[in-house]
């Protein structure tokens, strides 16, 4: 088990960043993800996120999305997962074990846009949680 965390910095795109840092608060120090001492925390201007790596059961990248669909702090109607994203370029899911109260929901899963999505992957398995990248099926 990785005794230390690791910093990934959520990418922020240059078209989307005045309206993100009015809309949700984001500087070039607050959107990122760690990985380590036990836990999976997000951090996107004024809204957070975190869980135990023990919950975490599956990782997948996937992307590039839809501009207008991928930035921001968001929560799908469908499968009430919740994305913190700055561009569009893809993200990490991240499947949960137990859904985790967000406000007033229970979130199954979450999404992070790291601006190196297989460096994350890659720090989530070194924690023994499994995953993939399907943008290379």
């Amino acid at each position: 088990m990785v005794m230390s965390s690791r910093r990934f910095p959520i990418r922020v795109g240059a078209r989307s960043r005045l309206l993100l840092r009015i809309a949700f608060g984001v500087t070039d120090g607050s959107a990122w993800a760690d990985v380590g001492d036990g836990r999976v925390a997000v951090r996107f201007g004024r809204f957070g996120f975190e869980t135990p790596i023990s919950n975490c059961r599956h990782w997948q990248i996937e992307g590039p999305f839809r501009w207008i669909t991928a930035i921001g702090v968001r929560m799908s109607v469908r499968h009430r997962d919740i994305s913190f994203a700055g561009s569009p370029h893809g993200g990490v899911r991240v499947d949960l074990v137990t859904p985790v109260r967000y406000g007033p929901f229970r979130v199954p899963a979450f999404w992070v846009g790291a601006d190196d999505l297989e460096a994350f992957g890659a720090a989530l398995r070194a924690e023994g949680v499994p995953g993939e990248d399907l943008r290379r099926r």
